[in-house]
């Protein structure tokens, strides 16, 4: 079988050593639509390396995503890559990611899980420099044709929806050029870049990276209800549940509070968490990203 789980969950992480400096992270940022207007003061932080500060985000491509790559090289994986999805992505927070940093990425598959007509590997990604740990990475990965090998379902990760109006709704305009932008911080699949190889995948243009809508969607929150502080973002987390394209409108629902109540306020509260829900505009409200939950540290 393509997938021994034993073998792949029981392997050794395998190690590498990433760096990245500011204009890193101005690249990143600009993959994500950051610096409109430019001179916009609350853009220059994203833009400016005098005034810069990091998304959280950033961890998905420090070292050009070379967690996610080296968990895909895990003994026991011989998997088409034609035929793996991203299904889901979290990220969490050790401290805020510095503007310059050397750290040792290592990256393991934590688990295997079977969905029936698909197998689910998730791979974590772990980050430490000298001072300690940075982040940790889960990237589900859905393997089409691989399941039905008897192992556990795994957790479900649906996520209802507050049953009330949200806090906040913002739109964001995808920038035409976005996906060119974003595949130079590191993924370079030509499904989002070369119309062809598009059409062999099944749509009739190139598609947005979905963690390029990830960061999108972090940037709103962090801008609209956590006035710019990234430093407030414990973890953030998603499903991926649609394709968008550049050029179109990214509809995204805030819901505030730890138990998606109201905490009266645009501040994300004192802690606890923001839920997510974001749509198409163009396309009559089509699921983008769902389950998707920013957690907070508490407001010092």
């Amino acid at each position: 079988m393509p997938i021994d789980v034993a073998r792949a969950v029981a392997a050794e992480p395998r190690s590498t050593t990433i760096a990245w400096d500011h204009k890193d992270i101005q690249l990143y940022h600009l993959g994500l639509g950051a610096g409109r207007p430019a001179t916009d003061p609350d853009e220059l932080r994203y833009t400016l390396e005098s005034r810069l500060h990091v998304l959280p985000s950033f961890a998905t491509v420090a070292g050009a995503g070379m967690g996610v790559v080296g968990g895909m090289s895990a003994p026991g994986l011989d998997i088409d890559l034609a035929s793996v999805l991203h299904g889901s992505q979290r990220v969490e927070l050790h401290r805020p990611i510095p503007v310059k940093g050397t750290a040792t990425s290592r990256s393991r598959v934590a688990a295997v899980y079977d969905k029936g007509k698909a197998a689910v590997i998730v791979l974590r990604t772990e980050a430490a420099d000298d001072d300690g740990p940075l982040w940790t990475c889960d990237a589900q990965l859905f393997v089409r044709g691989e399941g039905g090998f008897g192992g556990e379902r795994g957790p479900s990760q649906r996520l209802e929806l507050p049953a009330r109006r949200p806090d906040r709704t913002v739109e964001r305009v995808i920038r035409e050029d976005a996906a060119l932008l974003y595949r130079l911080s590191g993924d370079w699949n030509p499904l989002h870049a070369d119309p062809e190889f598009a059409k062999l995948a099944g749509f009739d243009r190139p598609i947005l990276h979905g963690l390029c809508t990830y960061g999108m969607t972090l940037k709103a929150v962090v801008d609209t209800l956590l006035g710019g502080d990234v430093s407030r973002i414990r973890s953030y987390g998603t499903r991926f549940a649609g394709v968008v394209f550049p050029g179109e409108t990214l509809r995204i629902h805030m819901w505030t509070g730890d138990d998606g109540g109201d905490d009266g306020g645009e501040g994300g509260g004192d802690g606890g968490r923001v839920q997510v829900s974001v749509t198409c505009a163009d396309r009559d409200d089509a699921p983008v990203l769902a389950d998707a939950v920013v957690e907070l540290v508490e407001n010092t």
